[in-house]
């Protein structure tokens, strides 16, 4: 895969006048934009960025991070608090991002999304109120994971990290998850699926692959 040198603004204004160009592929009114990664790749601040850019363009957008949709304590922990399986396939509650998420944005939804559902600092339920995104609005859901579940995107981006700037990047705490990211790459092939890959080992010097033009 070829990659060229870019500025994260650039590409952050590279993906909006992109997603500026695309219709909805399950026929409804919302667009819904993956920026797929481990934390260590910094998603959450790309996909506000991109937000920022379609806001720029008069879009209505609405940042969700999987942050938010962890499950439970007792279902995360059940087989310990640093099993990497566990953490790949159990941690992030996917029935929860479809029936909150990405179901109110199907064609005849309701365009009711809730933000976030669960707070694993105080493991309970974050009691947010859902906010209404008007028809022609957008979803940028942001987190590691995301690509291999059918979630409907319309555009996905996936920020690579190879294995030896992901292990220097992630903190030494959270170096048990290596491996579930290491599965991701075997078994999801990510970059494989993905609209457009971004690489960022260095953070301030990220190279991408480009878009495929409508």
């Amino acid at each position: 895969m070829r990659l060229e040198p870019i500025t994260w603004d650039r590409l952050a204004e590279a993906l909006a006048v992109h997603a500026d160009t695309l219709k909805p592929s399950d026929g409804g009114p919302w667009l819904k934009i993956a920026v797929d990664g481990a934390p260590a790749a910094r998603t959450g601040e790309l996909a506000e960025q991109v937000a920022a850019a379609l806001r720029s363009r008069g879009l209505s957008v609405l940042a969700v991070s999987t942050s938010g949709f962890l499950r439970p304590a007792s279902l995360r922990y059940e087989y310990g608090k640093e099993d990497p399986d566990s953490y790949f396939d159990g941690w992030f509650d996917t029935g929860a991002l479809w029936r909150e998420v990405f179901g109110p944005l199907e064609a005849g939804g309701s365009g009711r999304v809730l933000p976030d559902l669960w707070d694993p600092v105080k493991d309970r339920a974050t009691r947010s109120p859902y906010q209404l995104l008007p028809e022609g609005g957008v979803v940028v859901v942001h987190g590691p994971f995301l690509l291999g579940h059918w979630f409907p995107f319309d555009l996905s981006v996936h920020v690579r990290l190879s294995p030896g700037a992901l292990r220097r990047r992630t903190e030494e705490s959270e170096r048990w998850t290596l491996p579930a990211f290491a599965r991701y790459e075997d078994e999801v092939t990510p970059a494989d699926r993905a609209d457009a890959v971004v690489r960022a080992d260095d953070p301030l010097h990220p190279a991408w692959s480009g878009l495929d033009t409508p």
